[in-house]
């Protein structure tokens, strides 16, 4: 191919191809991410509320933190997943990517972060048990509240699918 017909074949591509929106007000319109981030705080306002009244006092760790009810994580997918789906089509690639990686993220809450918090409370007992003089007698707990049960898992994509549905009912 002669360079003639590459710088040509070039600017074909870039004249056909979608021009990226350069405003700022784009993000703050952007349905799938309003609604991904309208679901994790939802979701994490609800366990800041819940935990205050369980305990009667405020932990401000529960706006941040992850584990417990609902998911905050699944929440997020579901919500980016869904709103994917009603802007761009449900039979398309962009709605596949997210509900991929949507199923990821929730199999990974309830599965591999539920069981490394349970060996966290082994752990975090064995070294309570341990001698004062041992090394590791005063070393800091590990977290164990890290992923989520089943219902929390489902909670949290239940509070994601209705958040995106509501956000694309209130958008133009």
């Amino acid at each position: 191919m002669r360079m003639k017909d590459l710088t040509a074949s070039s600017a074909s591509l870039i004249q056909n191809t979608v021009p990226i929106s350069s405003s700022s007000s784009s993000v703050f319109t952007n349905s799938p991410l309003i609604s991904a981030l309208v679901a994790f705080a939802i979701a994490q306002s609800i366990k800041f509320f819940t935990s205050w009244y369980k305990e009667r006092r405020w932990d401000l760790k529960q706006l941040i933190g992850s584990g417990g009810m609902p998911s905050s994580h699944s929440a997020t997918v579901t919500a980016l997943a869904t709103a994917i789906g009603f802007q761009e089509g449900f039979g398309g690639s962009p709605f596949a990517i997210a509900m991929i990686l949507a199923c990821i993220v929730m199999y990974d809450a309830f599965g591999v972060r539920l069981h490394a918090g349970r060996q966290a409370e082994v752990l975090n007992q064995i070294v309570y048990e341990l001698p004062a003089e041992h090394p590791l007698a005063e070393s800091r707990p590990l977290r164990e509240l890290l992923g989520h049960t089943p219902p929390q898992v489902v909670a949290g994509g239940f509070l994601g699918l209705t958040t995106a549905a509501i956000t694309y009912m209130l958008t133009p």
